[in-house]
């Protein structure tokens, strides 16, 4: 069985706000073959203190104990305000229409507020055993190896939704784009790393169809899904243009209970920290560089790069973990 921590920004019954944390959380809680034994809250997709709420909600209607500490505030470095700004932003009363009747988290305090402590001494007390999932900004993670320097070699493995390559429409992503200096940190911790790119991840897609194939058990976890999932998947419908919803942190669990649903390449990986329109952009390179003048060598960190995604396999997972739960 293998080990998790999740570090998280979800915001499953919040009016405008991504639920697929909260998929990729409910996927690992429902899948026997991993552990969930922290949740940590960065800002990010919700403030810190939101998605403490929505996993402690989640919790609560299964009945499990699994601890759930509040993270960083805001990034290392980065200005907080225009992002939070437009990811605080309601929609408009036609799309906020579309969450009407949906149970917003209770208001229930986290078991702490020192995320970046608590994980690295976890994983500092326990070399080799966790894997650490991190699907929002790196802020905690930065803030965690920072403190424990030895985090880095203690840790199986850190796998991470963030960067953006080579999408149309998209110079930087959220989760490293609020937080660059966590990620550069991060990726140049020598950790063991695989990076799952929104390149990769707006290869996935749930329907409403999918979503009633897969949430047909009877059982509290995947009605919390279908229930907060189905506005999001409209909402994305409607300000996307898409036939439904991209399942972004998903992948990454998903990616851990069977590795044939991505396939991946090892690159060299950095990203952009100097003021400007490309703070925020990650880029990668592979080697020998057809042309290398001005590289200095190995520049960028060695990372493990997720590349084409087998959707129907995705879901398959997804599926699979839900139909064996028993209420």
């Amino acid at each position: 069985m293998k080990r998790l921590i999740i570090d998280c920004d979800p915001g499953n019954g919040i009016a405008g706000a991504n639920t697929d944390d909260g998929l990729a959380l409910a996927l690992a809680l429902a899948s026997k073959s991993l552990s969930v034994e922290l949740i940590t809250t960065v800002s990010g997709n919700t403030p810190a203190a939101v998605g403490a709420q929505v996993a402690k909600d989640l919790l609560q209607r299964l009945g499990l104990n699994i601890p759930v500490v509040q993270g960083a505030l805001q990034a290392l470095r980065e200005d907080p305000a225009p992002w939070r700004a437009r990811l605080d932003h309601l929609p408009d009363e036609t799309l906020s229409a579309l969450w009407r009747g949906v149970r917003q988290p209770q208001l229930l305090a986290a078991d702490g507020n020192d995320a970046a402590g608590v994980m690295g001494q976890l994983i500092c007390d326990n070399p080799g055993e966790f894997t650490l999932v991190a699907i929002g900004p790196l802020t905690n993670v930065a803030l965690a190896l920072q403190r424990y320097p030895a985090m880095a070699e203690s840790v199986a493995e850190i796998v991470i939704m963030g960067g953006v390559f080579a999408l149309d429409d998209y110079i930087k992503d959220t989760n490293f784009g609020l937080d660059p200096e966590a990620a550069h940190q991060v990726l140049h911790s020598g950790a063991t790393i695989t990076l799952v790119p929104m390149d990769a991840t707006t290869q996935t897609l749930m329907t409403q169809q999918d979503l009633t194939r897969l949430t047909e058990c009877d059982h509290p976890l995947p009605q919390f899904v279908r229930e907060t999932l189905r506005p999001w998947i409209d909402y994305s419908i409607r300000t996307r243009h898409l036939p439904g919803c991209w399942i972004h942190d998903a992948l990454v669990v998903a990616w851990l209970l069977n590795q044939r649903v991505a396939d991946g390449v090892d690159y060299y990986v950095d990203i952009e920290l100097r003021p400007g329109a490309t703070r925020g952009k990650s880029w990668r390179y592979r080697t020998p560089l057809r042309l290398d003048v001005g590289v200095p060598p190995h520049s960028g960190a060695l990372v493990h790069v997720m590349q084409n995604v087998n959707n129907p396999l995705l879901l398959e997972v997804i599926g699979q973990a839900f139909s064996g739960l028993q209420r």
